[in-house]
């Protein structure tokens, strides 16, 4: 895992002159999810506030599909880059075969304006996103969680399965959910053959929605849905709720009662005016912004996590420009070190 850069890396950093390209086959190489965890848990509360991080753009291209703009930045010796992450969001590709969101990410020097690297920001941000939930639930969920009830089979599904069971190694059985049945057992067939470190681990599939979120220790979303799919009435006593999949006042994962009956803590502040769930949530009274937690103050201790293993918990993300560009400087700083 790359800790915060020595004087050797920023050495590097000012000789090398010709970017980094690094490919999809180079980042799956290089990124593990327990090491990113790791990496957001220590290096998240140094790096938080000396970043900075403009509210990313989005711009509506259609009235289904976006483009968002998120640049983050620091000119600190420890963390010396400036990053921006191009994304587009189109979620009709599912009828075409293809992934809703496609993105890149551009890595720069904050000491030079010299560009280092160019990744792809769908990989990127399918193990950050997923490291960030895992991170939550391995501060938040039960330390005897067992089952897993995943809701969703698209790209993001496996590596959230994955970055949960590097967070809770308890976890002993997954239950995949999908509108379309077949994407659900698809991927629980792809893990068992992929899984083969998480031996003992149970992959299922199961189309009924309200039947099986009662069984799931932590349950994580990572659909498009506008309507809730989880109904907060159905949560087992002590779950832990992850959702990823809303960034628009319209989306919603779960109702309201999910809200009410849980404590709730989000990824970062855009999550208070970007979440549909948390959006509506104020809107109508159910929980208020000053009760809602964020994953920094949990990792350093000024928020109280779990209280008692029957409290349900709630984790709330949407993204950041800074995750990003911890996770970029983790790729990156690993590229040159094997260089």
């Amino acid at each position: 895992m790359a800790s915060t850069p020595n004087t050797a890396n920023n050495t590097a950093t000012a000789i090398i002159t010709s970017p980094i390209f690094l490919t999809n086959e180079s980042l799956h190489s290089i990124l593990a999810h327990n090491s990113l965890i790791q990496h957001f848990h220590t290096s998240l509360p140094t790096t938080s506030s000396t970043l900075h991080t403009p509210i990313r753009q989005s711009y509506d291209l259609s009235q289904s599909s976006s483009l968002l703009l998120m640049p983050s930045w620091s000119s600190t010796p420890s963390l010396p880059y400036i990053g921006v992450k191009l994304v587009t969001y189109f979620p009709q590709n599912s009828a075409l075969n293809l992934p809703g969101i496609h993105a890149s990410y551009v890595l720069f020097s904050s000491t030079t304006g010299q560009t280092l690297a160019s990744m792809d920001g769908t990989v990127l941000t399918l193990y950050r996103t997923s490291c960030v939930s895992g991170l939550a639930s391995k501060i938040l969920a039960r330390n005897d969680s067992k089952v897993l009830v995943m809701v969703g089979a698209g790209a993001l599904a496996p590596h959230l399965i994955k970055a949960h069971l590097a967070a809770r190694p308890s976890l002993q059985k997954v239950i995949i959910w999908n509108r379309t049945v077949k994407k659900a057992s698809d991927l629980a067939e792809k893990l068992k053959k992929e899984c083969i470190e998480n031996d003992g681990v149970c992959f299922e599939s199961n189309g009924n929605l309200e039947e099986i979120i009662g069984l799931g220790d932590i349950v994580s979303c990572a659909t498009n849905a506008d309507a809730p799919l989880v109904k907060g009435e159905k949560l087992k006593q002590g779950a832990h709720l992850d959702m990823v999949g809303s960034f628009k006042e319209t989306m919603r994962e779960c109702d309201d009662e999910a809200i009410r009956r849980g404590r709730v803590f989000v990824d970062n502040e855009a999550a208070l005016v970007e979440a549909g769930e948390l959006v509506g949530a104020f809107e109508r009274g159910v929980t208020k912004k000053e009760d809602v937690g964020f994953l920094v103050e949990l990792i350093k201790g000024e928020q109280v996590g779990r209280k008692n293993s029957e409290e349900i918990t709630v984790f709330k993300s949407v993204g950041s420009a800074v995750v990003d560009l911890l996770a970029a400087q983790l790729v990156y700083e690993s590229c040159i070190k094997n260089k």
